[in-house]
């Protein structure tokens, strides 16, 4: 029974992998390019997300800085989630803690700057607040989310990317998410040293 139940997920995952992976692939070749521009005219990466989603982000800002599966200069990005001392610098006032990314997108994004939120519902307050700052500060949000987009959805500019995993339950999304960041991370290396055999 339990093994059962363990071969289920794998057949899950398995499954919706499959069929999000001719949905995502054009949003997710959109953020490459995003990012690209990004970090090739001198931009960093601002990535955040809650709970899980906040281990994710500060993967991805590995990865552009340690580097994926291959060597290659550093490239600069951060996780906003990082800071224990400044997310909780502020956590005494009213509506502080749905501020804690803007501030820091404020004070260390720029114009031409990429903002990558990763959120399963795509209702987080501080994710909208994030986003918002990023506008004003004339950067490009990437959402990586689930189930609707959720509000995140909604605000995004033209000029913004979605990768929107359409299903409801957290577990898959968030596998989903980590096989999205493992594309954008390979694509953005294949576009700079180019193509590599995929093993």
């Amino acid at each position: 029974m339990l093994e059962q139940r363990i071969q289920q997920h794998f057949i899950d995952s398995a499954d919706l992998k499959y069929q999000a992976a001719q949905v995502l692939s054009q949003p997710i070749a959109a953020a490459v390019h995003a990012i690209l521009a990004c970090v090739t005219s001198g931009g960093k990466v601002l990535a955040c997300g809650n709970g899980p989603s906040a281990a994710e982000a500060q993967q991805f800002a590995a990865f552009c800085v340690a580097g994926f599966e291959r060597d290659r200069p550093e490239l600069a990005a951060m996780a906003l989630t990082a800071d224990s001392t400044l997310l909780t610098a502020s956590s005494s006032g009213p509506d502080m803690s749905s501020q804690q990314f803007a501030r820091q997108v404020r004070a260390l994004g720029q114009a031409g700057d990429v903002l990558l939120a990763l959120s399963v519902s795509g209702n987080d307050a501080n994710l909208l607040a994030a986003t918002e700052a990023a506008h004003e500060r004339d950067m490009t949000v990437i959402v990586l989310s689930g189930r609707t987009g959720g509000r995140l959805a909604a605000v995004l500019r033209e000029t913004d990317v979605l990768i929107n995993v359409p299903h409801d339950r957290a577990a898959r999304v968030r596998e989903v998410h980590a096989l999205v960041l493992h594309c954008i991370s390979d694509g953005v290396d294949a576009q700079l040293l180019g193509d590599q055999e995929i093993s």
